[in-house]
């Protein structure tokens, strides 16, 4: 059947903020052990990807088209908000989650601690199982400098 599963591929990245009171937010969990990340929204890079992911695959723009930053009412938004928002797109629009897989390249925090923690809270967003991984850039680079993080995504959506 011609148009019945779909693929979607995501991206985002973020440097590091200066702000010590900003707290970083990964997965919809919050890391105590490394600076927040600048961004309009909570700076969510991982629900930001998944996000971008799933609205590719479904045809429905990108996570700048539908909650731009330069629309205050976006301003320090939950992202795995925005992520639950985009799956409701998705679902109005016919199309159903099968999966999604990220990887996160960051030099710090380490992300296999809170792996399943964040799994957990982009799953019950996303209605489907998302899965977490981390990898580090090996000193190369900006992110291998510890500027910032980003992260890559990829879902499989099922026509309902």
């Amino acid at each position: 059947m011609t148009g019945a599963i779909r693929v979607g591929h995501g991206f985002d990245t973020h440097r590091f903020s200066d702000d010590s009171d900003r707290p970083l937010i990964l997965g919809g969990v919050k890391f105590e052990d490394a600076p927040g990340l600048v961004g309009h929204s909570d700076g969510d890079a991982v629900a930001h990807a998944v996000t971008d992911a799933l609205l590719s695959a479904a045809g429905l723009g990108d996570i700048g088209v539908l909650f731009p930053d330069t629309d205050d009412k976006w301003a320090g938004a939950d992202s795995i908000g925005l992520l639950a928002d985009a799956v409701a797109r998705l679902d109005e629009a016919g199309w159903g989650v099968v999966n999604a897989d990220c990887t996160v390249v960051t030099e710090q925090p380490r992300i296999a601690p809170r792996r399943a923690e964040m799994e957990a809270r982009l799953s019950a967003a996303v209605g489907a199982p998302v899965s977490v991984k981390g990898k580090r850039a090996e000193a190369l680079g900006a992110l291998g400098r510890g500027e910032g993080l980003a992260c890559w995504a990829v879902a499989l959506i099922e026509r309902r």
